[in-house]
């Protein structure tokens, strides 16, 4: 007979020895003090500790106009959605709320889904279903979702080097003229923190008769005028084709969509099994959601303050020669260590020994050789916060012998 538990727990070993395996901390999130939280540790005792890591980039989770808004909903509706958008969960704030996320990228529809992770895989692998011989062209470095949604599909597909958009084109410029292709890339990658070329992507793909398919789930309510990403700031909205996003970031709660052309977002959810069979977004989320959204956008001083939290941690940190990645042209500020054992042993000693909550980012979420820690600070997180931190990472950078820049002063 198969020795199946031997199977699974050679599988736990197996990244237990690449020094890769992840622990979760207990925490319990503290309403109104965000970035603050309470661990629990295994012997049930309690550690107050700052949370560095969190993709609740603007605290909206905590925010009194979600929290308020999802309470409300919840007296007025319950708390299930009742099914699937196709029976009976289509709600009004579901409607609502696509209506606002359209006109926020100014598409003329939108389709939300239950996660980010399930707007890409679902409508990725719907796309080439309703566009027979389609070719997608995928940056290297696009997220899982979207590698399991072109996978999915089955289609002919090419990766192009990150961000090289000469190796797109010679791509593009090599298959059939009139075979519908598919450009798929992101705004902010959100491990390196870098930022795509908008313009300089949609003109090699509208050049080859290519659609563009943008994920901006690390960009959404952070970049442009009103928050609705990078394309917004560098004023390409109009171009792209079909715009994927979170509501589980910035937006602060949960859920995912996507918008485009009516026709589009109509044909993807008439054919899309992760949207149809799928039971929708209660309404407690879709009305939280609605309400962040509609603050981010009349609130243009949180992306300002954002931006400059980030910037002010990169310089410190570059004060005491750590080493901040130099590919992060972004709000996401990532340090590399390169060495799993070394990253997590780092990540462990700032949680037990200051109260310091960051997760430590090792394969398979980046390349071997590349692990590293990645601190995502927010308006809340202020000078005494990042005075702790920087002491801290210096202190262990030090006992841990890892690897500095020289001082940036």
């Amino acid at each position: 007979m198969y020795d199946y538990k031997s199977a699974f727990e050679a599988a736990v070993g197996k990244v237990r020895e690449e020094g890769r395996y992840r622990v979760f901390a207990d925490l319990k999130r503290v309403a109104g003090r965000f970035p603050r939280a309470v661990r629990r540790r295994e012997d049930g005792s309690e550690q107050d500790v700052v949370v560095w890591c969190s993709n609740d980039y603007l605290g909206m989770g905590q925010h009194p106009v979600v929290l308020d808004a999802m309470k409300s909903a919840v007296d007025q509706a319950g708390a299930g959605a009742g099914g699937t958008r196709n029976i009976s969960g289509t709600t009004r704030w579901a409607v609502d709320l696509e209506r606002e996320l359209a006109a926020w990228h100014r598409k003329e529809a939108a389709l939300l889904f239950t996660s980010g992770y399930v707007a890409n895989e679902a409508t990725l692998a719907t796309l080439q279903k309703i566009l027979p011989g389609l070719i997608i062209f995928s940056d290297a470095l696009n997220h899982a979702s979207m590698i399991a949604g072109i996978r999915h599909g089955g289609c002919e597909r090419h990766v192009f080097r990150h961000n090289d958009l000469e190796h797109l084109e010679t791509l593009l410029a090599a298959a059939p003229k009139d075979a519908p292709k598919l450009v798929a890339f992101e705004s902010v990658y959100s491990m390196d923190g870098d930022i795509a070329d908008l313009k300089g992507t949609i003109e090699v793909a509208r050049r080859y008769g290519a659609m563009t398919y943008l994920d901006e789930v690390h960009a959404v309510g952070l970049y442009g005028e009103t928050g609705a990403g990078i394309a917004e700031r560098d004023g390409v909205l109009d171009q792209i084709d079909i715009i994927e996003c979170t509501l589980g970031k910035a937006v602060g709660v949960m859920g995912g969509y996507i918008a485009a052309d009516a026709v589009i977002v109509d044909a993807i959810r008439s054919w899309a099994s992760g949207f149809i069979f799928t039971t929708s977004l209660p309404p407690a989320l879709t009305a939280g959601a609605l309400a962040s959204v509609r603050h981010l956008k009349a609130n243009p001083q949180l992306r300002a303050a954002h931006q400059a939290r980030a910037a002010e941690l990169k310089r410190r940190l570059g004060a005491v020669g750590i080493q901040v990645m130099e590919s992060s042209t972004s709000h996401i500020v990532p340090v590399f260590v390169g060495d799993p054992v070394h990253c997590k042993m780092v990540s462990d000693m700032l949680l037990e020994e200051f109260g310091i909550y960051v997760q430590p980012i090792n394969y398979p979420t980046v390349p071997r050789g590349t692990e590293r820690l990645r601190f995502t600070p927010s308006p809340d997180h202020d000078d005494a916060m990042m005075d702790a931190l920087v002491q801290a990472m210096d202190a262990l950078w030090t006992r841990c012998n890892v690897a500095r820049l020289p001082a940036v002063a």
